[in-house]
């Protein structure tokens, strides 16, 4: 059976990084996943059933850690045995407090006004910021080892994804 106590990164046998292989992922997950799948237990016993059922339900839950770039992140500091706070500590940069504002300020008037065009060019915007700082991420998790810049990366990284968030319920607000 599977080895619940292992590493999600084991798990899919894969480096223990932040830059991983999504596609390599993919893979792995779909052989995993259909290596544990109840159908394939469906004539075995009952304890079968139950450890596929668990096992699949470990698969999935590692699956949407990796691949989520702030998930991951996070899991990767845990691992480090570093706490990012998030639920914490709400302190952040000056510099980044002002874009935070300058964005959302952006997003009201783009709803305000219903400028959807508006609105997919902050998406796409902040999509690119969100990529930058994963970038970032990578090289601070797995180039320098500096764990504690990487936990003020992952808030800031939250309060962004929260942002896109936003911008995405706007754009279906508008269009739906």
């Amino acid at each position: 059976m599977i080895n619940f106590n292992q590493s999600h990164f084991a798990l899919f046998d894969l480096p223990v990084a932040f830059a991983i292989d999504a596609k390599l992922l993919d893979t792995r997950y779909r052989e995993a996943v259909a290596q544990f799948h109840p159908d394939r237990f469906a004539t075995a016993s009952d304890a079968e059933r139950r450890q596929s059922l668990q096992a699949t339900t470990h698969i999935n839950e590692a699956y949407q850690t990796l691949k989520s770039g702030l998930a991951r992140a996070r899991y990767l500091l845990k691992l480090a045995d570093i706490d990012t706070q998030e639920e914490t500590n709400t302190a952040m940069p000056i510099d980044f407090l002002l874009a935070q504002m300058e964005w959302r300020e952006s997003i009201a008037e783009a709803k305000a006004s219903q400028n959807l065009s508006a609105l997919e060019n902050l998406a796409s915007e902040m999509r690119a910021e969100m990529q930058a700082l994963e970038d970032k991420l990578a090289m601070q998790i797995d180039g320098q080892k500096d764990y504690i810049h990487a936990a003020l990366s992952v808030r800031k990284l939250r309060f962004m994804e929260k942002l896109d968030q936003e911008i995405g319920d706007a754009i279906e607000a508008i269009l739906y």
